[in-house]
């Protein structure tokens, strides 16, 4: 069976941390079954000029040919025009791959397109596949099913894509309701959650890991790994803390892993409530460097207004780590036992009460550990393969 993966969500050698989780399902599906693989990850097109803003700037030096572990990457460039215009970069995504991946097909004519992120990517993965006429299965994630359709226009693209997709898979069952009510079969979306590498993710004695760490032993630490943006909640946290802090009750200390568009503001707000010897913004870690954060940590947190499947809930969890997190989405069906967690509404009052409970609780940590150890991307690899040949037999 042979696969193009479409997605611009794919890691690349200058942003390693993109959507790992996107990898990591399909080089299991290489790894455990019989599947050659190539990936088609486009990028925006931006010029090699110098400019202040990174976030774009970074796409001009992504190379055009990798290999990110052991699997070919091609980036062919789109054009892309921020803030304006996204009901068209679905057809010019399309566009902007085609002579790549006509020029792939004639040396490997993939079976399958493996399509991530339902609109712009998965508009475009419709486009190619009527091109090549192939069977074409779409993964929805989160932000393109949960916020995406609200958008009157997208909507309408999202539909049509959702409709004439082959198959569909979703990393929880809250985004299959959503699609359902979208107006697509039941019967055609698979419900597949991501899964933890176990030799990525495991125990480490909490001592070990804020030695490397250069954290006091003695420390309570509470930790957050994800964006810098709105709709993680760190805003909302700094409220939660502030509220500790004035009741005398800030007995712990608080690392936030990630970056984004909201560090000026969360810095302020840290000046502002006077935490800067309490919340600490240590910017990205590489993924494989996490487990030693997550052995550190007493408590992770993630104060989302929307996830799909959120992965750091999992690495924590593996790391026999309990949770903090807000009820949306794939959430509760992670967090499925208080044994495991606390689930909370988004509110400083909520925060406050959950990070008491949480410290104060005598936690079974070895059976926080074996739950979290228990979905492997090699099960999901199988799960992921099963629908692929259903993909092939109903082409």
């Amino acid at each position: 069976m042979k696969i193009l993966t479409f997605t611009s969500l794919f890691p690349n050698s200058l942003q390693p941390n993109n959507a790992i989780f996107i990898k990591n399902r399909i080089y299991h599906v290489q790894k455990h079954f019989p599947v050659e693989l190539k990936v088609v990850a486009p990028v925006p097109y931006f010029p090699k000029i110098k400019v202040a803003n990174k976030k774009w700037s970074i796409f001009a030096h992504i190379p055009k040919e990798e290999y990110i572990d052991g699997i070919k990457v091609y980036h062919p460039r789109y054009i892309v025009t921020p803030k304006v215009g996204m009901s068209l970069y679905g057809v010019s995504m399309f566009l902007g791959t085609l002579p790549t991946i006509k020029r792939i097909y004639k040396n490997f004519p993939f079976d399958i397109i493996d399509s991530h992120f339902i609109y712009p990517d998965g508009f475009a993965a419709i486009l190619l596949a009527k091109y090549f006429k192939k069977p074409v299965i779409l993964s929805a994630r989160g932000t393109d099913i949960n916020l995406y359709p609200k958008f009157p226009l997208i909507k309408k693209l999202i539909q049509y894509t959702l409709n004439e997709c082959t198959l569909i898979i979703s990393v929880c069952s809250s985004l299959k309701e959503i699609m359902i009510k979208l107006g697509i079969p039941a019967k055609k979306i698979y419900v597949i959650p991501n899964g933890i590498d176990p030799k990525n993710f495991f125990f480490i004695e909490k001592s070990k890991a804020r030695e490397k760490l250069k954290i006091d032993k003695n420390d309570k630490i509470l930790l957050s790994v994800g964006a810098l943006i709105e709709c993680k909640g760190y805003h909302i946290l700094l409220d939660a803390l502030n509220i500790l802090q004035l009741k005398n009750k800030l007995n712990f200390k608080t690392y936030i892993i990630g970056e984004g568009e909201w560090r000026e503001k969360l810095e302020k707000k840290i000046k502002k409530y006077n935490l800067n010897n309490k919340v600490f913004l240590i910017g990205l870690v590489p993924n494989k460097e996490l487990v030693w954060w997550y052995n550190a940590a007493d408590i992770f947190f993630l104060g989302s207004s929307r996830e799909g499947w959120p992965n750091v809930i999992n690495e924590a969890l593996a790391c026999g780590l309990p949770v903090i997190a807000t009820k949306v989405n794939g959430i509760p069906e992670i967090i499925t036992s208080e044994e495991y967690g606390i689930i909370v509404n988004r509110t400083p009052t909520d925060f406050v009460y959950a990070i008491q409970q949480v410290f104060n609780k005598k936690w079974n940590y070895e059976k926080i550990y074996k739950y979290g150890q228990s979905r492997t991307w090699k099960t999901v690899a199988k799960e992921v393969y099963h629908v692929f040949e259903e993909a092939l037999t109903n082409k």
